[in-house]
């Protein structure tokens, strides 16, 4: 049995599912896509290629692996982009949660549920009603954040991912964590008006330590509650270019090591200022499908 439990974005990582890139297929058609940056790189002919996914995917690998992390994959799925581990699910203490992804993704639930079987936790498979994905869901603690769209036009965005039922839901199954909602910019076609998960414009990286995109986040109050909260010093707050590359979304390993990408020359000072060892390894052409390392990985255990 695989042990599960996750309390925070920092404690020692011990165990790990890493997405896979094998046998994506070709690259998807304007029609089939459901988030506007991989829409946006299909229309300028940039959108990447399998193999230079995998490269990125196992450099990834090889570094979690230095670290004495173990690392689990997904069963392979033959034409399916399996890359994006993180929003199959989400653990909470000792409990794994089953997300309600979007219908487009159904079958890479599939290649994880071997892995699922075999947790050693209560699994919960989420109601129907409850649309949830576990980029939306970042742990801190005795807090629970959880990005969500509350605009009329939910349903119209394929983009907005976790409803307001999902908050409600989780208030009753976990009432020892405080959640807060959180509300982030959504767009079908706009990228850069388009947040499609909470991490990919805030995360927690310590106790007292947190990257945020101000720019993302529809209420201002919000941004003014996590920059208090954290601490100013201890807050990158990342604008413009630095937002749009999605630099919130790195993976912590530990109190002291944390994966980046190399083309993030200013966080990554930052963070080596701050006593982090940084690992540095190329994820552009992942980028590219809206995702990055935390996306990459869902974490199963935590020291």
């Amino acid at each position: 049995m695989i042990e599960v439990k996750v309390d925070n974005e920092y404690s020692a990582l011990k165990s790990v599912i890493l997405g896979l890139a094998e046998d994506m297929g070709d690259p998807p058609k304007v029609f089939d896509v459901y988030d506007p940056r991989s829409l946006y790189h299909i229309k300028n002919k940039s959108y990447p290629s399998e193999v230079d996914v995998k490269k990125d995917v196992e450099s990834f690998y090889k570094i979690l692996i230095k670290h004495n992390v173990d690392v689990l994959r997904p069963d392979n799925i033959k034409n399916c982009n399996q890359v994006f581990a993180r929003d199959l699910g989400f653990t909470i203490s000792n409990i794994f949660f089953q997300s309600n992804i979007v219908p487009n993704r159904e079958e890479e639930l599939v290649g994880v549920s071997g892995i699922i079987n075999n947790l050693d936790a209560g699994v919960v498979k989420l109601p129907d009603y409850m649309h949830i994905e576990g980029g939306d869901v970042v742990i801190h603690n005795d807090k629970l954040f959880i990005g969500t769209y509350s605009g009329e036009d939910y349903s119209e965005l394929i983009t907005a991912r976790t409803n307001q039922e999902s908050i409600s839901y989780l208030e009753k199954m976990i009432p020892s964590k405080e959640i807060m909602s959180i509300n982030i910019k959504k767009s079908n076609t706009d990228v850069f008006e388009n947040v499609l998960h909470l991490d990919c414009c805030f995360q927690p990286i310590g106790k007292r330590k947190a990257i945020i995109c101000p720019d993302s986040f529809v209420n201002k109050s919000d941004v003014e509650y996590l920059i208090s909260y954290f601490g100013k010093k201890n807050t990158y707050l990342a604008y413009g270019q630095e937002a749009y590359m999605l630099i919130s979304n790195l993976l912590v390993i530990s109190p002291e090591v944390i994966v980046s990408d190399k083309r993030f020359s200013k966080i990554n000072t930052w963070l080596e200022r701050n006593d982090f060892l940084v690992e540095k390894i190329s994820y552009k052409n992942v980028s590219k499908m809206s995702g990055l390392f935390r996306c990459s990985t869902l974490p199963l255990l935590r020291e």
